[in-house]
């Protein structure tokens, strides 16, 4: 089930976040720039402050949070992520498909390494390479645009 975003949700979204990053990406970045990634980017309040801001979603099964997404007024899709048991089931796809309708006619995002080829599989192309400094640490990821047709 897809759902809005609501407080209360910000506790497990915090636990999903931290999870998939230090397991999914794992495979395309360092330990060194998972720990930088996720550092401050685990208090609850924090995600609060940001996703009520913004067009929500999770993905919720038996009442756990599976997934969570969320966009702008712009058309900026800023954070997309599933849980390791649940990825190639069909949750990012869904959520993205929502978050993909609310955005206007041009949806842009900033794709991991790991998240790039989700995003390309969908019609976003790469715009550039970009390094990105967290805590001293450089992280790459890829500007990505994508037109909405209609």
């Amino acid at each position: 089930m897809i759902r809005e975003y609501r407080f209360g949700d910000q506790k497990q979204i915090a636990e999903l976040f931290y999870t998939t990053v230090q397991t999914v990406n794992a495979k395309d970045y360092s330990k060194e720039q998972l720990d930088a990634w996720i550092n401050g980017n685990t208090e609850p309040a924090i995600w609060h402050q940001r996703l009520a801001k913004k067009y929500s979603l999770v993905a919720v099964e038996s009442e756990k949070i599976v997934g969570f997404g969320e966009i702008d007024q712009y058309g900026y899709l800023g954070h997309l992520f599933v849980l390791p048991g649940y990825l190639r089931k069909g949750v990012a796809t869904a959520l993205c498909e929502r978050l993909e309708s609310l955005g206007g006619k041009c949806i842009t995002t900033h794709a991991s390494i790991t998240a790039r080829p989700f995003f390309e599989q969908r019609g976003y192309t790469v715009i550039k390479k970009q390094q990105v400094w967290r805590k001293g640490v450089c992280l790459v990821n890829f500007v990505m645009v994508k037109t909405i047709d209609g």
